[in-house]
């Protein structure tokens, strides 16, 4: 169910902007969330951050809250449960209930799991998975039938913040965690957890090397041979098609 006149979050901006409107954007969507009795299930990492931050500074500031209330114009108490869609599959969903949804497993399918810095920092305010060393998204990988790889930047910061404002550190900062680095095995796709990071990974490995990079969703449509799976796939930058057809997967 999508929330009713849902806003955004205000996600890196927002926070950069002023403290309390950081706190208002979000608190907005979670207070409609708390009004219909719903908790959140969250797609991209940066509005699981932000949401994450707002619960924990207003649970925690009784002031700060009836502050926030005030400039949304609606009650909110937090009670609202917020959690990364990686987080409803692999746990609520389970992993033994996604192997049995499993038509064609991405069996031979090397795909390294880039996690970025929001989902697990502050650790104490996502309460995600190891802030070093996170493995949720590579077990659901495995319950997928593919091969995850480890590597040393899965948790690196992509710098999409600062895109506009400062292009030449995102290119450096992108191009440290999607940059080939030495590992026993070298990935032939990366799938990721929030839209921006395809985007400025995308972008910087066209002019790199030609390592795929996937949404997680349509890696797990891949191996639950989801119709028109294949259609979104001519609008990356770097088609998987080529790899996935090399293993016959599609």
């Amino acid at each position: 169910m999508e929330l009713d006149d849902w806003n955004c979050c205000g996600a890196s901006s927002g926070h950069n902007t002023d403290y309390e409107l950081s706190l208002a954007l979000p608190a907005r969507n979670l207070a409609i969330a708390e009004k219909a009795k719903l908790n959140m299930a969250v797609a991209c990492a940066a509005c699981f951050l932000r949401f994450k931050q707002t619960n924990h500074d207003l649970k925690g500031n009784e002031d700060l809250r009836k502050k926030i209330e005030k400039l949304i114009g609606m009650p909110y108490a937090g009670n609202v449960e917020v959690k990364h869609l990686v987080d409803v599959f692999a746990n609520e969903v389970g992993l033994e209930e996604i192997k049995k949804r499993v038509k064609k497993p991405l069996k031979g399918l090397k795909l390294a799991a880039y996690y970025g810095c929001y989902l697990v920092r502050p650790p104490d305010i996502t309460q995600f998975d190891d802030p070093e060393n996170p493995q949720i998204l590579d077990n659901l990988l495995k319950a997928i039938g593919a091969e995850p790889v480890e590597y040393t930047h899965k948790v690196e910061c992509c710098g999409g913040s600062l895109l506009l404002a400062r292009t030449d550190i995102v290119v450096k900062l992108v191009g440290i965690s999607a940059e080939p680095q030495p590992m026993p095995v070298r990935p032939e796709l990366s799938p990721l957890v929030r839209s921006v990071w395809q985007t400025l990974i995308l972008v910087r490995m066209a002019l790199m090397c030609p390592l795929c990079i996937s949404a997680n969703c349509s890696v797990w449509r891949s191996a639950r041979r989801k119709k028109n799976t294949t259609t979104w796939f001519k609008k990356h930058i770097h088609s998987p098609v080529g790899i996935l057809k090399a293993q016959g997967l599609i």
